[in-house]
């Protein structure tokens, strides 16, 4: 299991299989299948001659009679869903508290924004170190990912700071609630089946994650290097349009993210895993958020 963020890999993928579990177990109640297409029993401790990577369930045999979903035993070393939700319950807490001390102990009025903004642009880039490492790491590190967690809530104390006192108060509790909006509304469809996650759904969302994030290197490239925005894909009209188009694949990657967890609890995953399943929800969190807020700023400084 590996992240959300366009900008990480995913361990769940391969050339030859596609997605974690596509092609395998369809969501919510398919029938039990094999080890093929089953990241966590290639080769794994779960990985069985008979080909059913349950095969330590007493009641394999039984699930696979009656066609149940494949659901791994609550047996222990396994992640189940409560391991999900407490861990991403804690990365995302730690994320709230250091936001809310760098709000708090950050002062953005004139005389301190440099410094505050300085420790912030510190903080995010401490993050994203941390987070590429966590990326590539084999297994997961709860304190690499809560350290991860801790600066990136820094970072967006600071720039809730500065766009909620400085261009339009409200802006962060508007963020956080569309956020969580978004969050709901994508679980919903989700779990109602309206949304299917496949191979198909996997490449068109990469596809399109590398072309905003390669446009947005570009822009920021220009910003830099000739000033203003850019090429103003960040400000103004054409900048609400792509912080709608940077929400809507938030909001597919969250399809991801759920698509994995589910795989994950179905095909037995260990239960560190679920650190990774949380890290990669806070990812995708703390992107729709970000979105949600630039949306804020330029529709309040073009009033």
């Amino acid at each position: 299991m590996r992240s959300r963020n366009p900008v990480f890999s995913r361990r769940g993928f391969s050339r030859d299989n596609g997605y974690a579990g596509f092609n395998t177990a369809p969501q919510a109640g398919g029938p039990a299948v094999g080890t093929q297409g089953n990241p966590y029993a290639q080769g794994g401790p779960y990985a069985q001659p008979s080909g059913n990577p349950y095969a330590q369930n007493p009641y394999a045999q039984q699930d696979l009679q009656y066609g149940a979903p494949p659901q791994a035993p609550a047996a222990a070393g396994r992640m189940t869903m409560d391991d999900v939700v407490v861990r991403t319950a804690s990365t995302l807490g730690v994320l709230v508290v250091t936001a809310a001390l760098a709000w708090a102990l950050l002062p953005v009025d004139d005389a301190h924004i440099g410094r505050s903004y300085g420790i912030g642009i510190g903080a995010a880039l401490i993050a994203m170190v941390l987070g590429f490492v966590q990326s590539f790491k084999r297994k997961a590190s709860p304190a690499l990912i809560l350290t991860y967690a801790a600066f990136e809530g820094v970072f967006l104390g600071v720039v809730s700071s500065v766009v909620d006192n400085r261009i339009a108060s409200g802006a962060a509790m508007q963020a956080v609630l569309g956020t969580m909006a978004v969050f709901a509304a994508v679980l919903v469809a989700y779990k109602a089946g309206w949304i299917r996650v496949n191979r198909r759904f996997y490449g068109f969302v990469m596809a399109a994650a590398l072309g905003f994030v390669l446009l947005m290197m570009v822009n920021l490239l220009f910003a830099a290097f000739g000033g203003g925005d850019g090429l103003g894909f960040r400000s103004g009209g054409l900048g609400i349009l792509f912080g709608i188009i940077g929400v809507i694949l938030g909001a597919c990657f969250l399809a991801l993210d759920f698509k994995q967890v589910e795989d994950g609890v179905n095909y037995g995953a260990p239960r560190e895993e679920a650190w990774l399943a949380a890290f990669g929800l806070t990812l995708t969190l703390v992107w729709i958020y970000m979105e949600f807020l630039r949306i804020i700023a330029i529709l309040n400084q073009n009033d």
